[in-house]
Parts: structure tokens; sequence; C-alpha cells
């Protein structure tokens, strides 16, 4: 009995299922396995995998390897995509469209050819074949994988079918690391980078947590239910994203994370475990101020009221771990110096000071900002009156 033909890209396949367990990234292994086709002995010169996400700002990515390439290149997408003409009539459109296959020779007239920059494109490099298939993930998902070559004549049919042959490992190698992507960018959406890496870790169990000393930031907006009363949905919607921006991005910027949205409010540690965590909080409201009187300044040209907010800052240890039900947990900071901060952002309103500072975290950045003492102050739940001091750079 005759042994079954072996097909050219047998080796790969074998490979995508057997030699990329301990390969987190699809780009790595795409750009790897685009180099082993061609010692396999396919003529591959251009190949791109295209995926829809999950992300707050992006529709999807694109890889895109070519011939001396050891690693693919990310592209990231946007939303709009779709309404450009990068988009229209282009390969990924025609796949969303329901195609199954698109085989383009990229040696005939391009007038006889399908309408596209992309094949001009191709044909300026070269390129004298194309093909593309849909890569179908669980649950009816589909994504887009093309191969080019530029062998005169194009793929041979034996080319065609060792492609094939790949698509389905390559479809099971791809979602796993589109979903391990996926889990890690939902986690530093919602929970924050440094908190998602703890539970990826394996960090879920209820009750857990460890001790962690930090400064703490705790800001809420001023009048915002009057502002929800008396505005259109959607306007208060873009309110509070704008509001968010001006807070989250110079945070984040300066080292510190932010735990929590709450309704208006925010609440985000800089860990002491940076040695300038207290000035990198203040460097950040610095620059928050800044993004919230340009928001402020647009908002006026369209005849939109001031936002008004106040920030309360205090340093001490935090209990920073899994709080909540047996079924519903938060992954968040509790302790006296939360509250603390939660407070003096209480105050801000009361004493007519935008930042309120505790003595305990003034005392460490003091020598390198100019500090307003504003006396000693009851603060709810605390016995004794607190030394308070006012930043306003």
């Amino acid at each position: 009995m005759n042994a079954p033909e072996q097909n050219l890209s047998d080796g790969v396949v074998d490979w995508l299922t057997n030699g990329t367990r301990d390969e987190r990234f699809i780009d790595n292994i795409f750009g790897e396995m685009c180099v082993r086709l061609q010692q396999a002995g396919i003529p591959l010169a251009r190949s791109t995998l295209h995926v829809l996400i999950q992300h707050p700002q992006w529709l999807g990515a694109r890889f895109m390897w070519s011939d001396g390439m050891r690693e693919a290149e990310i592209s990231r997408v946007d939303f709009d995509v779709r309404e450009r003409s990068e988009y229209i009539g282009s390969p990924a459109n025609e796949m969303q469209d329901g195609a199954t296959e698109l085989r383009e020779n990229l040696e005939r007239d391009p007038a006889l050819g399908r309408k596209h920059a992309l094949y001009d494109e191709m044909r300026a490099k070269g390129l004298t074949d194309y093909v593309a298939w849909p890569l179908y993930h669980t649950l009816g998902k589909r994504h887009l994988v093309t191969f080019a070559t530029d062998r005169p004549g194009g793929f041979a049919d034996a080319h065609i079918a060792a492609l094939k042959k790949l698509l389905p490992v390559l479809a099971l190698v791809s979602e796993i690391r589109v979903k391990n992507r996926l889990a890690r960018t939902l986690l530093e959406t919602y929970v924050g980078s440094h908190a998602g890496e703890l539970i990826l870790a394996g960090a879920t169990r209820r009750g857990t947590g460890t001790t962690v000393r930090a400064a703490i930031m705790i800001c809420d907006l001023r009048d915002f239910t009057k502002i929800s009363d008396n505005w259109p949905r959607d306007d208060v919607i873009d309110l509070l994203n704008d509001y968010f921006d001006a807070m989250s991005e110079p945070i984040a910027r300066h080292g510190g994370e932010i735990l929590k949205f709450i309704g208006d409010g925010l609440l985000a540690i800089f860990p002491l475990s940076e040695p300038k965590a207290c000035a990198n909080l203040l460097h950040a409201v610095t620059e928050a101020r800044q993004a919230m009187a340009a928001l402020n300044e647009r908002n006026n040209g369209t005849g939109r009221a001031p936002l008004n907010y106040g920030i309360g800052v205090h340093v001490g240890d935090v209990m920073y771990g899994n709080i909540g039900s047996s079924t519903r947990l938060d992954f968040t900071v509790i302790g006296p110096a939360v509250n603390m901060a939660s407070r003096l952002e209480a105050l801000t309103k009361q004493l007519g000071r935008t930042v309120l500072l505790s003595r305990t975290f003034a005392e460490l950045v003091e020598r390198e900002f100019e500090l307003e003492h504003v006396g000693k102050h009851e603060v709810r739940g605390f016995s004794d009156p607190i030394e308070l001091f006012a930043f306003h750079k």
C-alpha cells in the first residue's frame, strides 16, 4: 500500500499544534508560521491576519508579514474604518459580507480584476497572486487571513492545498491567543492593569489580598445631580467621558492606577513602591487641572457651564484585594486611609479649595511643591482634627 502523499504544510501544522504552547502572542506565532511556510517550499511573499477584538478604542488589529521579516507588524483598526475607502471594496469587506474565498490573479490586466487600491499596491510590489479566506472562531465569529506570492504564475494547486490545510489549526491557535488578549484587555479596562495582572495570576479568592502603602486620590464632580437632571442623557455621558479622560490620562501617565469609577467620582492609588509616587500624584493633578481648564474652555464655546470638582489626597496603608459576595467580587482598596481621602474630598467644597492634602501626605512633598496651610479641621469619622493643606498649581 502506498503511503499517503505528504502535504507541503504538514510540518507547519504539526508545529502550530504542538510547538506553540509556550508562546503567548499571536503576532510572534504568525510571523514564525510564515517563515516556516517559506522553508517548507511555499513561495510566500506577504501574509496578513485580521482579527476583530473587543476593546474600548479599537475595532480590530492587523498582523502583517512580508518576505524578509522575522516578526509580524501590528496595526490597530479604528471603529470608523468601515466608512473609509481603505475598507470599502477591500477583501475584508468582501469577507464580512459573506465571501468564503477570494482569489485574485495580479498578473492579468488590472482592468479585468477587482478594483481596490490594495491590489494596485501589491502589483507595484511585484506580487503575482493573492488569496484570502475567512478564519472561523467559535460562535460564528469570522476573521480573515491572506496570502500572496511573487512567483511567476502565482500559487500552484499544491501551494493552495497546503495553505488551506493550515486554516483550522491556525483558527484554534489564534482564537486562544485572541481570547487571552481579550481577557487581559477587559481586565485592564474594568479593574486596571495591576489588578488585572493579579487576577490573571490567580488572585480571585474572596477575602484574599495584601497590605499596600500608597498615596490615595479621590476625585468627585460638583453638581453632577443637577447636571444629570437637566441635560440630555447623551450629553451627560459625553460630559462624563470627557471629564474622566481629563482626569485619568495624567494619572496613568504618572504611574497611578484607577481602581474604580463611582458615578461621577474616581478612586486612584499611587503605590509607594515607586519612590516618587507622591510627587507623581501631584504632577498628575497639575496636568489634570490643565486638561479640565481646556475642557471647560471648549464647553464654554457651546454654552455649557464650567465643570467643578474636588480632590482629596492622603497616604497610608490600604488593604488591596478581593471583597464582595460569594458570586460577585470587587478588586479594590479599603481601610482608614481611603476613608480619610474621601472625607478630604468632601471638605473641598466646604473650604473652597479644589485639592486638599492631609498633613501626612504633605510632609512627603512639601520640599518640592508649594502648598497652602489651611489649618486643622474636624473630619467626619475621625476623633481628632486633621491638619490640611491645599495645592493650587
